[in-house]
């Protein structure tokens, strides 16, 4: 009997997730823009600092060491709201190797965004921050206007939200967009792009500007037969648990070609490189 296909557990995403960071160029696309475009936003932005996964610790202390260089000596209160406790683990692990953060305060917070939300409103307390930045987590909300408006609002006076997303020149926007059909049903819900975050920052009337950054996935272990790499790329990008191996033939069989298609992926020295461009969109406050 073929199990039933199911969603991926907090332990399991952590993982799919691990395979993906290793075979894409996510984190360099990251680099390039902190290295071409952050010196100039932390320029303008103070502190408080506030981040939002879906959790990327290492590029959220580059960003800090950014902000450090902008304003040396400058105390930084940093508060990270992350729902997944291997990803708040991994964290405090970076900041408690790293020697050069004494001026650095750190709060975490394990919640989900909406959850923050509501406590901070429970509460009354209405803290202001200087710089937030939302990493590749819109996918996991349910009201992205309500907590894109609600995170506008804990914005000091020059204040930068910035919203790291993929870009509807991935093949992640073209793969939903046109074979949504063949992904499952335990992930809907989150297939969004940056044109549709633009649609709704349009809507609530708030200044913003974008960047977009070329970043690749070398996905050539999905079609390898057996290949546990290519079981949990696959498991990624379907938000499913062993996908190959609980999805229906006729189902996984569409998904692969729909990723071989060029609007999704380009060949490379017999390599299959999935696009994986992301837009980097800072709103002002």
């Amino acid at each position: 009997v073929i199990p039933s296909m199911r969603s991926l557990t907090a332990e399991e995403y952590v993982e799919a997730f691990k395979s993906f960071l290793d075979h894409s160029t996510e984190h360099q696309c990251m680099d390039e823009f902190n290295k071409q475009e952050m010196p100039n936003i932390m320029a303008r932005s103070t502190v408080p600092h506030f981040c939002l996964g879906d959790f990327l610790a290492a590029e959220d202390l580059k960003m800090i060491r950014i902000l450090q260089a902008a304003h040396p000596g400058v105390l930084i209160d940093n508060e990270i709201v992350e729902p997944n406790p291997q990803h708040v683990a991994a964290y405090r692990e970076l900041v408690n190797q790293a020697p050069d953060l004494q001026n650095v305060s750190f709060v975490w917070h394990q919640l989900t965004s909406a959850e923050y939300e509501q406590q901070v409103k429970e509460k009354g307390t209405h803290k202001k921050f200087d710089f937030i930045h939302m990493i590749q987590m819109l996918y996991r909300v349910e009201d992205i206007p309500n907590t894109l408006k609600f995170f506008h609002s804990c914005l000091n006076h020059h204040g930068k939200l910035l919203i790291i997303i993929l870009s509807d020149s991935s093949g992640w926007a073209s793969l939903w967009k046109k074979y949504s059909h063949c992904l499952p049903p335990t992930d809907s819900g989150h297939y969004i792009t940056s044109n549709s975050i633009m649609d709704v920052l349009k809507r609530l009337g708030v200044e913003y500007h974008v960047f977009e950054f070329p970043s690749s996935w070398d996905i050539t272990e999905c079609f390898i037969e057996g290949d546990p790499v290519g079981g949990r790329m696959m498991d990624f990008l379907t938000g499913t648990k062993d996908f190959l191996g609980t999805a229906p033939v006729g189902l996984r069989r569409q998904l692969q070609e729909a990723l071989c298609q060029p609007e999704c992926s380009s060949r490379k020295d017999g390599r299959i490189i999935f696009s994986n461009n992301l837009s980097m969109i800072v709103v002002e406050s």
